[in-house]
């Protein structure tokens, strides 16, 4: 059911009075489609889901789920470092149409041991009525999801796959101690070749919001073998990926995508816009010209 190589983890489009703009979300979706994202993270970290009120993100999933209509796997973001809301979030975005799973992520701040952390997935889980994809980003949440506790967690019949970032033995431990049928996708953009050689079952990435097509094309000519390809045009993009988060995502991403006809506007606050300086600095990086279209 979510099966998809190169999940794009969508940006949430805000116009000048801070309102989620669906126009443009709805234009950036069709072109993200075309080039080659066979699925979505929506209302997640780069969507600025922290930033959004529960009332927006049922909206947002609704809506989003219409603009997709089937054409994507979609995978919505319901995950807090609060259990009971988690859950009562995944029951209720379980009912939305069109939803394909859920996104639940280590609670943060709380920094829950691993008997926790199995607790809560359970609890959610068990109120979701729709396929939980976990997802473990130390880095963030300040706590990291032991490959044992993956392993756990994996034989609940509704936990289906992992987001996981950190390095690359860790992520083949996890394919390799959990059932063949679950998803590993790393959120590590700079992995998103090296994965696809341990098992795992793609990618859900920012760099796609730019670069879709580019790794898309990647990622068809190592199915077929052609590593000179492969090697060419990941070594294209590992600096450009990197670029995108010098400053705090998903800043730079916006910054890139209102340059290139977007308009997607700026974060919420706490997060800020990059300043001219820093986008320049940033356009440089990326080797794109303003008003170039992706």
């Amino acid at each position: 059911m979510l099966d998809a190589e190169l999940i794009t983890a969508i940006i949430t489009p805000f116009d000048a009075n801070d309102e989620i703009d669906y126009a443009v979300l709805a234009n950036l979706t069709e072109h993200l489609l075309q080039a080659g994202s066979d699925g979505f993270v929506i209302g997640g970290t780069t969507g600025e889901g922290p930033t959004l009120s529960q009332e927006e993100k049922l909206t947002l999933f609704t809506r989003f789920a219409d603009i997709v209509h089937g054409r994507a796997v979609v995978i919505a973001n319901v995950g807090s470092n609060n259990t009971r809301q988690s859950a009562a979030l995944a029951e209720q975005v379980s009912a939305i149409a069109g939803v394909d799973g859920l996104l639940v992520v280590v609670p943060y701040y709380n920094k829950p041991d691993q008997s926790g952390m199995i607790a809560h997935f359970t609890a959610v889980a068990n109120a979701a009525t729709k396929p939980v994809v976990i997802y473990n980003i130390p880095g963030r949440t300040g706590v990291d999801m032991q490959v044992a506790t993956v392993a756990t967690l994996a034989k609940h019949q509704n936990i289906v796959g992992i987001k996981q970032c950190g390095d690359l033995n860790t992520f083949a431990a996890i394919v390799d101690q959990t059932p063949a049928d679950f998803h590993v996708w790393t959120g590590e953009d700079a992995q998103f070749i090296q994965v696809q050689t341990l098992g795992g079952a793609g990618v859900i990435s920012v760099a796609s919001h730019l670069y879709a097509d580019e790794m898309a094309h990647a990622l068809a000519a190592l199915r077929v073998g052609d590593l000179a390809t492969t090697a060419r045009l990941q070594r294209a993009l590992l600096p450009k990926m990197a670029a995108l988060f010098a400053w705090p995502s998903p800043a730079p991403t916006k910054a890139a995508l209102n340059a290139t006809g977007f308009a997607v506007g700026a974060p919420r606050l706490p997060l800020l816009p990059l300043t001219d300086e820093q986008q320049q600095t940033l356009m440089y990086r990326l080797q794109l010209k303003t008003g170039a279209a992706l």
